[in-house]
Formats: C-alpha cells, sequence, structure tokens
C-alpha cells in the first residue's frame, strides 16, 4: 500500500472481490468461471443483493480482473417496474450511480432509460410490467433486480434471453428474495446457474439496530422470516397435511400454565453414521384441553446413548411428567438406553399399530380446530409438518420429527390423564 499513490490506492480499496463476503465473491474466482450463464443470488433482506448486483455490472463493465474479460458493451437493467429500476438499481444507495466514481461514473438519461458509461458501454432499463419491451434489442449482459416480484416473472425471462446475444459468452445476475416460483425453481435446478446465498445477519454492520431488534427479533424461524431475513426457498405442499398459514396462525409468544408435560421420543431403528435421526419433541397441556408445542430437540445420533441423554436432558430441563417412547423397534431396548442414562425416569412405550400417515391425521385436526400452539418457531419440524403428505416426506426420509410431535400431543390431548398445574 505504501508503495501506491492516492489514485492508486483507493482503486485498490474500492474493488469489490477484495471487499465482499464470500456469497457476493463473483463466480469468475469460484475455480471455472466458463461453466455458468446465470448468477443466482438469493438473500434476505438488506443482505447486500442489490450492492452485489451494481458492483457486478460495474466490473463487467470496466472489465475488471475477476469479473469478465472482455467487458460487457450492452446490458438490461430489469426490475419489478420503470421505478423500481431507477430508484433502486441505479439511484438506490446501492445502486450503481452510489458507487461509481471519478472518470469511470455513467450518465444516467432518464428520459432514455439508459446509463452510459465513458468507455462506451450502455445499460437500458426495462419492467417486468411489458415483456416486449425486451423485443427487439440486444444484449451481452444482464442484472434481474427482485425477480420473485416480477408482474410477469416468465415472459419477461424469456424475451430477456431472446436479447443476450452478443458477445463469447453473455450472463446475466439474478437477485432476489426467493419465494416458490415456478422460474425460481427451474433456475436452481438448472445446472447452467450458479447459486449464492446470504442472510440478513450476515450483514448486520450495516442495517440500523432498530431492524435488527425489531424485525429480526419478532420474525427470525417463522416462514416470513425464513424467506426475507435467511433467503430460503420455502415450498408448500398442496396434499400435506399440515399448512404454512395454519402454523404460522398458531404462534403463542409463552405458554400458560400447564397440567402436563411430555417428552417424546422416536428413536431410530439402527445406530451409526447413516442412522435415521432421533425425534424428540416437548409438549404440554393446559387446563382449557389446548396443547402447547414448547421444543424440538431433534438430533442426528450415532449412538443410542446420545439421543437418551439428550431427551433425558429435555425431560429435566422442563420438569416432565413423562417420557413418552415409541417401542416398535424393540420397546425392551429403547427402555434399557433410557435407563443407562437415568433409571429413574418413568418410560411410557407406545406402540404403531397404523401407518405414519394415519397415525397423523387426528393430530393435524387439531391444529384445524385452532387447539394446538407452538411456543416459537421449529423450522426443521415445521418443514417436516407441511411436507408430509399421504406418501410420506418428499425426500422419502422418515418424518422423525412430526413421529415425536405425533407420539406427544397424541399422548396429551387423545388420551386420558391425570392433571395437575404446571406454571412454566
Amino acid at each position: 500500500m505504501e508503495s501506491l499513490n492516492r489514485i492508486e490506492a483507493e482503486q485498490l480499496l474500492r474493488h469489490w472481490p477484495l471487499r465482499c463476503r464470500a456469497p457476493q465473491t463473483p463466480p469468475e474466482s469460484w475455480g471455472n468461471p466458463k461453466s455458468w450463464t446465470v448468477w443466482l443470488v438469493m438473500g434476505g433482506r438488506g443482505a447486500g443483493k442489490t450492492r452485489t448486483g451494481a458492483e457486478w455490472v460495474q466490473g463487467i463493465v470496466g472489465a475488471e480482473p475477476g469479473f469478465a474479460e472482455p467487458g460487457a458493451g450492452r446490458i438490461a437493467l430489469v426490475g419489478e417496474t420503470f421505478a423500481a429500476v431507477r430508484d433502486v438499481m441505479i439511484e438506490g444507495p446501492a445502486g450503481i450511480l452510489s458507487l461509481a466514481w471519478g472518470s469511470d461514473r455513467p450518465t444516467w438519461s432518464p428520459a432514455l432509460r439508459r446509463l452510459a458509461w465513458p468507455n462506451g458501454a450502455l445499460a437500458h432499463a426495462f419492467s417486468s410490467e411489458d415483456p416486449d419491451g425486451l423485443r427487439g434489442p440486444q444484449f451481452d449482459a444482464a442484472w434481474c433486480d427482485e425477480l420473485a416480484k416480477w408482474r410477469y416473472p416468465t415472459e419477461t425471462w424469456d424475451m430477456l434471453q431472446f436479447g443476450l446475444r452478443l458477445g463469447p459468452a453473455p450472463r446475466e445476475i439474478v437477485t432476489t428474495t426467493p419465494r416458490p416460483l415456478p422460474l425460481l425453481k427451474k433456475l436452481l435446478a438448472d445446472p447452467r446457474v450458479v447459486v449464492s446465498r446470504s442472510r440478513t445477519m450476515e450483514n448486520a454492520a450495516h442495517l440500523a439496530p432498530s431492524f435488527l431488534d425489531t424485525i429480526v427479533g419478532r420474525y427470525e424461524g417463522t416462514r416470513l422470516g425464513r424467506q426475507e431475513l435467511d433467503g430460503e426457498m420455502i415450498e408448500e405442499r398442496e396434499d400435506a397435511l399440515w399448512s404454512r398459514d395454519r402454523i404460522e396462525g398458531c404462534r403463542a409468544d409463552a405458554a400458560p400454565p400447564l397440567v402436563r408435560i411430555v417428552v417424546a421420543v422416536d428413536p431410530p431403528a439402527s445406530s451409526g453414521a447413516r442412522a435415521d435421526a432421533c425425534g424428540i419433541v416437548v409438549a404440554g397441556v393446559d387446563t382449557a384441553g389446548l396443547g402447547y408445542v414448547l421444543a424440538d430437540a431433534s438430533l442426528d445420533a450415532a449412538r443410542p446413548t446420545d439421543w437418551a441423554e439428550k431427551a433425558i436432558a429435555a425431560y429435566r430441563r422442563w420438569s416432565a411428567d413423562a417420557l413418552v417412547a415409541e417401542a416398535n423397534q424393540g420397546g425392551e431396548m429403547v427402555r434399557a438406553v433410557l435407563a443407562q442414562v437415568d433409571p429413574t425416569v418413568p418410560v411410557t412405550t407406545v406402540h404403531a399399530t397404523r401407518g405414519k400417515y394415519l397415525r397423523a391425521e387426528p393430530v393435524a385436526v387439531l391444529y384445524e380446530q385452532g387447539r394446538v400452539r407452538h411456543v416459537g418457531a421449529f423450522p426443521e419440524l415445521e418443514d417436516e409438518l407441511c411436507d408430509f403428505g399421504p406418501g410420506g416426506l418428499s425426500s422419502r426420509r422418515s418424518p422423525d420429527r412430526l413421529d415425536a410431535l405425533v407420539w406427544a400431543l397424541s399422548h396429551l390431548m387423545l388420551s386420558r390423564a391425570e392433571p395437575r398445574v404446571r406454571v412454566l
């Protein structure tokens, strides 16, 4: 640094690959730059998606190291509306004009909807409300922002692809908070698409503390939070027993005094690295007969004593009345493993006489009747609930967390037991 003059030092410090986080790094630096056509940047609100797109455009215009060689000369800027392209992608706090400086700064012509760089490169603004506006023009690069909000996503995307026909290797970047749209799913399955993901909290140093306290604190772990803050694609399965909306509607900040609390365990049928996970769910019931899911302590356990220790720790943590364990895989074995850790814990073994779907249906009905609350958010458990249909999970894996939940709520709400009030 001491050997550089002021201008050289500023250029070096402004070089994006030296300053950005790993998910914002251009794919050229990933090791095989010729293998992709689309860079899909999925992230939460405030995660730095817009800055990533603007820096990529500026980098390819200047043919900077780590971006594109040769540089791009004709670029399409496509957003939800023309106003969004102008206010976010071009003039916004993280837009192209905010980071361009000196002799490399482009000129923005609102009437022409065009950015012009001193080296002759041009970028034109387009709206997803007018797919036909992309008929005719041709480009060697494109930046598509918030694709999940586009009014006509498929039509606009298709028209853009026909126009990407200049240069030796036309490429495009997509920056978006994900939603389960068919187009996004198609892109995620395309081998020519490289994907990077980033969470809102990864960019916390550049966000207002009040935003982090109120928004992140309120929505973290919920469906909306996982989509808008963590940048996750949250799927919805039509034939699932549970729905996202129903689960979101049953959240509670805290549980009232409870008359019974149980820890339910769905032990894996085998042990070792390839064994199924062990489902461990804590639930309780109040004096009005409402059920409360208190914790999901499930884990991938290589040894039986691993899940036994975790289950008994939950039993002690919540001062539970009983530990309910499925015993179809060997009731004496389950009791023996738990007794190795603590022989004083009362264990109730249950046996499955029906299939998983038939066992789960009555519990799903409890949710439909508004008789179950989730105290907080349990993302992995809720993913299983909302992906469980007549044929099981889409992944064909065992629904271990769901099974434990079903055993817990069935024991508490679908069978009789003597109550005693428990204040948490």
